[in-house]
Parts: C-alpha cells; sequence; structure tokens
C-alpha cells in the first residue's frame, strides 16, 4: 500500500492544491483589507492637517481680556508699542486706551489733529509737547483745548512752545488741577501763568523751569511776583536752570515747607540771603545742587542747618571755599553723595575734604573736579568713609601713585574708580590689583603716563576687572573686551580667586613718576 493521505478519500495532489489555494485566499484577503487601511490613513493625515491649519491660524491673544493685553503692552517699548497697534484693530484699541505717556510735535498744525489724538489716547496722564527753534509751535487754544481733553494729567512738559501765553497756560491750570508735576523749557508765558499754576494745582510736587522767558522781559512792563499759592504746601522738587531772574522765585522757594530738592544752575543774582531765609523756615533739605551760582561761604553754612542733607553739589562757585565746605560736612553729617568742581580756584583743597572725611561717615559717593587733594585727606576719607563705593578724581595735580595706593589700601568697599588728568603712571594703577577687593570697574582718561600694558596685566591678575583706558578723544581701550571669563557687571560684589597663573605673572616695568 501508498503512504497514506492528509485527508482519508483524498490524493496528495489534491491535498497539495487546497492548501496552495488556502495560502492565497489568506493572501489575497489579507491584499484585499489594505486599501482600505490607506484610505483611512489618508483621512487621518488630512484631519490632522486640518487641525494644524486651524491650529496655526487661530489668534490666541482673543482669548486675553483686554486689561491682560494692556498690561503685556506696557512692558514695551515706545517703538514696539507704535509696532503693535498695526497688527489688528484690536490691539490698536487696546493700545491707544491703555498708554499713559505720550509725546507729541506740538507744531501749530496740531491744534486740527487734537480731538481725533485724545480720543484714541483717552487715558494719558504724562503729556510731552516739544517744537523745534526753526516752527510755529502751539499757541493758547491748542493749549486750553488739550486741557479740556486731557483733565487727569498728572505731569505735563513744555519745550520750545514760543507761542504760549500766560492766557494758554492760566486756562490749562484751572482745567488739570491733578497736575503733580510741570517741566517747561524754552517758552515765553511768565509770571502770571507761574501764579496761576501755583494756585489751582494744588497737588503739584515738582517745578522745573528752564530758559522762561517771560519772567526775564515783561516787554518793560513791572513783573508780576511769584506768589505762594496752594501749591506751596506740596512742593517737594524745584529745578531753576538758566534763569537772569531767577530770584524772583526765592520767595516760592522759602515758602515751600515741605520742600527735599533744590537745583539751581546758571542763575543770576546773589543767593546766599535766599539760603539764609531758607534755613529759618525749612532744614528738611535732602538734596541741594548748585552749579555756576553766585553763592558763598554765607550761603554754605546757611546750608549747613539742613541736618537731613544726604545729596550735595557745588560746581563751579568760584566763591566758596574750604571754609563753606567745613560748615557742610560738620552740620550735616548724613551726607551720602558729594560732588565738588572747584574750578581749579585752589579755594577748597585739604581742609575741606578733610572734615568731610572726619564727619561723613555715610559717604558713598564723592566726586572731586578740579581740587588738589593730597594724601593727608584722601587718607581719612578712605579710612572713615567705610561705605564709599564710588570714586572720581579729576583735573587734579597733586593725584599721583601715592595717593593711588593710599586709595588702594583703604577703600575696601570702593566698586567704581574713575580717575581723569591726573599725573598717575603704571606703578600706581599696579597697587590696584592687590588692593580695593570690591572693585569692579576702573575708568583710567587722559592720563599720559599710564600705557595699555597695565591694562592687560591687570586683567591676568583680576579677570573679573573691567579697565577702560582713553588714550585720547576717541580711542578707548577695554582691557576685558578680549576675556571669554565672566565680565563684572556695575553692581558686582565678588571676584573670584586669583589662580596660581596669575600670581606669576610679572608686573610691567616700573618707571619714574
Amino acid at each position: 500500500m501508498g503512504q497514506a493521505s492528509s485527508f482519508p478519500g483524498r490524493s496528495p495532489e489534491l491535498n497539495g492544491f487546497r492548501r496552495n489555494s488556502c495560502s492565497r485566499r489568506e493572501v489575497s484577503g489579507s491584499a484585499a483589507k489594505i486599501p482600505h487601511m490607506e484610505i483611512e490613513n489618508q483621512n487621518s493625515e488630512k484631519s490632522a492637517e486640518n487641525n494644524l491649519l486651524t491650529t496655526t491660524h487661530r489668534d490666541f491673544t482673543s482669548d486675553l481680556p483686554d486689561e491682560c493685553l494692556a498690561h503685556v503692552f506696557q512692558t514695551l517699548s515706545s517703538g514696539d508699542r507704535k509696532r503693535c497697534s498695526l497688527v489688528c484693530k484690536r490691539w490698536l484699541k487696546v493700545e491707544g486706551q491703555s498708554r499713559q505717556r505720550l509725546s507729541i510735535n506740538a507744531q501749530s498744525e496740531l491744534f486740527f489733529h487734537i480731538p481725533a489724538v485724545f480720543t484714541r489716547f483717552d487715558s494719558v496722564t504724562k503729556l510731552s509737547l516739544r517744537c523745534d527753534r526753526r516752527s510755529v509751535s502751539i499757541g493758547d487754544d491748542a493749549l486750553a483745548l488739550v486741557s479740556l481733553w486731557c483733565r487727569n494729567l498728572s505731569r505735563l512738559k513744555l519745550r520750545g512752545c514760543r507761542e504760549l501765553t500766560d492766557l494758554g497756560v492760566e486756562a490749562f491750570a484751572q482745567n488739570c488741577k491733578n497736575l503733580k508735576k510741570l517741566s517747561c523749557g524754552s517758552c515765553d508765558f511768565g509770571t502770571k501763568g507761574l501764579n496761576s499754576v501755583l494756585e489751582h494745582c494744588s497737588l503739584l510736587e515738582e517745578l522745573s523751569i528752564k530758559r522762561l522767558r517771560g519772567i526775564n522781559d515783561n516787554g518793560g512792563e513791572a513783573v508780576e511776583p511769584i506768589s505762594l499759592g496752594s501749591a506751596a504746601k506740596s512742593l517737594r522738587s524745584i529745578c531753576l536752570k538758566e534763569l537772569y531772574n531767577g530770584q524772583l522765585l526765592g520767595p516760592l522757594i522759602i515758602g515751600s515747607k515741605n520742600l527735599r530738592t533744590l537745583k539751581l544752575i546758571k542763575c543770576m543774582g546773589d543767593w546766599d540771603r535766599v539760603f539764609e531765609l531758607l534755613a529759618i523756615s525749612n532744614n528738611g533739605l535732602t538734596e541741594i545742587h548748585l552749579e555756576r551760582l553766585l553763592v558763598s561761604d554765607i550761603g554754605l553754612s546757611a546750608i549747613s542747618n539742613c541736618a537731613n542733607l544726604e545729596i550735595l553739589r557745588v560746581v563751579k562757585t568760584p566763591e566758596c571755599s574750604n571754609l563753606g565746605i567745613v560748615s557742610v560736612a560738620e552740620g550735616c553729617n548724613l551726607l551720602r553723595k558729594v560732588h565738588i568742581d572747584g574750578w581749579r580756584t585752589n579755594r577748597i583743597g585739604d581742609e575741606g575734604l578733610a572734615a568731610l572725611g572726619k564727619n561723613c561717615s555715610h559717604l558713598q559717593e564723592l566726586v572731586i573736579i578740579g581740587v588738589n587733594p593730597t594724601a593727608l585727606s584722601l587718607e581719612l576719607i578712605a579710612s572713615n568713609c567705610r561705605y564709599l563705593e564710588r570714586l572720581a578724581l579729576c583735573s587734579s595735580e597733586t593725584i599721583r601713585d601715592a595717593e593711588i595706593s593710599c586709595i588702594a589700601s583703604k577703600c575696601t568697599s570702593l566698586k567704581k574708580f574713575c580717575i581723569k588728568s591726573c599725573p598717575i603712571s603704571d606703578n600706581g594703577l599696579e597697587s590696584l590689583a592687590w588692593g580695593c577687593p570690591n572693585l569692579v570697574k576702573i575708568k583710567v582718561k587722559k592720563c599720559g603716563k599710564v600705557t595699555p600694558e597695565i591694562l592687560e596685566w591687570l586683567r591676568v591678575r583680576r579677570k573679573s576687572l573691567v579697565v577702560n583706558l582713553y588714550v585720547n578723544k576717541i580711542e578707548a581701550v577695554d582691557a576685558a573686551s578680549n576675556s571669554d571669563s565672566g565680565r563684572a557687571q556695575d553692581d558686582g560684589l565678588e571676584l573670584p580667586a586669583m589662580d596660581n597663573q596669575a600670581a606669576n605673572v610679572p608686573a610691567p616695568a616700573r618707571r619714574n613718576a
């Protein structure tokens, strides 16, 4: 008998045929399912693509409330805000309604656009109106119209608005009674307009006046005196610049009981008497700036009664001497910042600076220009002023390498040091490699004996120290610009420890100072 078949009663050939047929049916069945899978995959891909397109074209900012969008705009610069306002109508509207600060070219044509401008920018509280000297500025009608549209203004800056008169300023003051800061320069209105502001703007805190022609010249008529008004109780800062008749505002300075900051720059007249009366009525001043002013030691002695004074700038006042500086140093022990420009008159020197060192232990910033101190006064300052962080010595004939070494060994808190037009050499700067452990920045200008080689040496010694050497008026060499190591920031605190390689670098060859 032959071999038994797999299926009873069937031949082997038939069994093989059935097996092949089943295999073909299985394959053909699987193949029949593939087109359906491809169609499903294609549909899924199209659906995902449609969802992606929908997501891509969706404006996610539409979910943000206007208040949140406005808050985002407030973090942007003025230029970025302008660009954002061009994106869509909603952004244009929100940007305009959320803008609080606005600067406008105040030419005469502005009058016709005021309603449209302040319809869009209806939340403005700080407004600047500027006009260049070659153009015709806005007049009284325009300023009055602005005041009707912007009754909530808190700050106003006027520059070059020569067509404004007292009438326009009076109308503005009557409508904008919430004004807190007024700054005007190169305008033609006078004391009548100022008196109106002082009378109606009872919240006024800051007043800045520069080149106000209406005070200097009133067409041959008598100038109306300044009245205190209701603003005298709220004024905290007064700044007067380049006023020929600036003493007209003396009664306002004396009568402002809460005045904290006083800046007088290039104002004609004898100011000693004003300071004498001011010391009697108000000794709460914390900042005084006197520049190119006719004030003497009498005025400085009166200022010494301001025991809360923290900032003092005495710049190019030729009548001031050591006597006045000593009086201020003894009476104002809380001084933090002192700037003295002696204008090379040699009336302020070691005696005045030594008094600052003895009495003003809270001093953090000291700038000395055109004064000739020696190591005697500098050592007192360096030893007693433990919080001194910023020091500048300029145009001094007596600041040499010995004085720089004294500063390096004594000023342990010093962070920024500037020296200009002084007869120092590389030997003096070399001492800074070991002293002043908190020093982060040195600036050297117009010191002919200092060479660029000292910069590279200092950089290797103290890698995070930034050293700027101005070889001449144009060229500047930055010792830290080529360093890949972390640069010292202006507010840097500590310097990294010096490595062994730096310790073995030789100093530049010494030469006679």
